[in-house]
């Protein structure tokens, strides 16, 4: 099968918003099976919209779009593509449901315009947005060719990913009824996507399985897919090609899926019975956000500061202002004390913070921009470490420094000193 993706909208066109929902499908379906074959945005207007995807049916059976399921009478995909498949409008009565439980359980009346979100081309197959107002859908359009796909999904890359995964991947699998496929997603932390190449190198011949790797800052997967006719073991051949992977890149592989280090830390710290505190000052409470994000983490995250100034250091976290004078707020002696207060005020079992310098400004020779310093304290011991990460933007030193202490406590739950 091949496949054409269309991103719409006026801020696509326009550069406001970068498209990445394209990349991110067509290597999700690569691994069914699906050759790409071409790429298009398009503006909020019908005419260049149905071009466009009279155009992309020229060149694939298959043609995923997003962008353009919302409310809105800029809007305008799903009317776009009933016209193409010459299909009424009709209304979908359990994606209104959805949409009116989800206004009502947030105590908000639902406009009257989200309606039109639960309209789609009669024979369409929907695909539910648990994420969101905006379900896609799948609607088959006759062409010279014979029978191709429409796949419409919306523009938000979360609520996208999850009914690629759950809906269209499947959906696609299961057209190629001859052929079985399995995926196994390896998520890694510290190491650069061409370090990682080079590490796998030789470990897995392109007749074994494809390889693929995926970058989404701070994050980096590697994805292997495996494929055989129905009956075959491609469990056991996975579990083979996962022990070469592992064996190649160590610790690095943090977990089996796509997982962030916040859900990895928030196991251990589960599994452990153990409890966490965070002081950041460099990182302005991007740790403690992250950790959060994590349902349930309530269980072992006690505590979280963003304690920036000197006197916030020293007056919430009880940093020696002797230890601020003689090494400064950017030092690894005043992490271990940051790490050690917040332990201390929030009577959690291990502390965990941040320090340095994310720039543009105030970096010395000494200290230049990029220099951060994390630490970690628990009963009986303590660990801190200066990184030079150089100087590069502020956000990106702000992400990294908070990937590479979450890293640090992960790698201290696995094996404590």
């Amino acid at each position: 099968m091949k496949a054409a993706f269309l991103s719409i909208g006026d801020e696509i066109v326009g550069g406001l918003t970068v498209d990445t929902n394209s990349g991110f499908i067509a290597g999700e379906l690569r691994d069914v099976g699906v050759e790409p074959v071409a790429g298009f945005s398009v503006r909020d207007d019908e005419d260049e919209i149905i071009r466009a995807f009279r155009q992309a049916l020229e060149q694939a059976e298959l043609v995923v779009s997003t962008g353009g399921l919302g409310p809105t009478v800029d809007d305008l995909t799903t009317a776009c593509v009933a016209k193409l498949a010459g299909r009424e409008m009709v209304l979908h009565q359990p994606s209104l449901a959805a949409m009116e439980e989800r206004f009502r359980v947030r105590g908000i009346e639902m406009p009257a315009n989200n309606r039109k979100q639960a309209l789609f081309p009669r024979g369409a197959e929907v695909i539910p947005n648990p994420n969101g107002t905006a379900p896609g859908f799948i609607c088959p359009v006759l062409t010279d060719g014979g029978t191709r796909h429409v796949a419409c999904l919306p523009g938000v890359p979360r609520e996208t990913r999850h009914m690629v995964a759950a809906t269209l991947v499947p959906w696609v699998a299961a057209r190629q009824p001859g052929r079985r496929f399995l995926s196994r997603t390896f998520s890694t932390v510290g190491l650069a996507e061409s370090r990682i190449d080079e590490l796998l190198a030789g470990a897995i011949r392109p007749d074994e399985a494809r390889v693929a790797f995926r970058a989404s800052f701070p994050r980096m997967y590697v994805r292997l897919t495996v494929d055989g006719a129905p009956g075959e073991r491609l469990e056991a051949r996975m579990d083979e090609l996962e022990a070469r992977v592992r064996e190649r890149l160590g610790d690095a592989v943090y977990a089996v899926g796509d997982e962030g280090l916040e859900e990895t830390v928030g196991r251990l710290l589960r599994e452990r019975g153990l409890t966490l505190a965070v002081a950041e000052s460099c990182t302005g409470g991007r740790i403690g956000d992250r950790i959060t994000d994590v349902p349930g983490s309530s269980a072992y995250f006690l505590l979280g500061t963003a304690t920036y100034s000197n006197d916030a250091k020293a007056a919430v976290l009880g940093v020696s202002p002797q230890t601020l004078a003689r090494h400064g707020a950017v030092s690894t002696e005043t992490a271990e004390e940051m790490a050690a207060g917040v332990r201390r005020i929030a009577g959690a079992d291990v502390g965990l913070s941040t320090t340095g310098i994310a720039g543009p400004g105030g970096g010395t020779e000494e200290k230049p921009v990029g220099t951060v310093c994390i630490a970690l304290v628990w009963e009986g011991g303590a660990w801190s470490r200066r990184y030079d990460l150089g100087a590069r933007e502020r956000e990106w030193i702000k992400a990294t420094t908070a990937q590479l202490a979450l890293d640090r406590l992960r790698r201290w739950l696995l094996n404590p000193d």
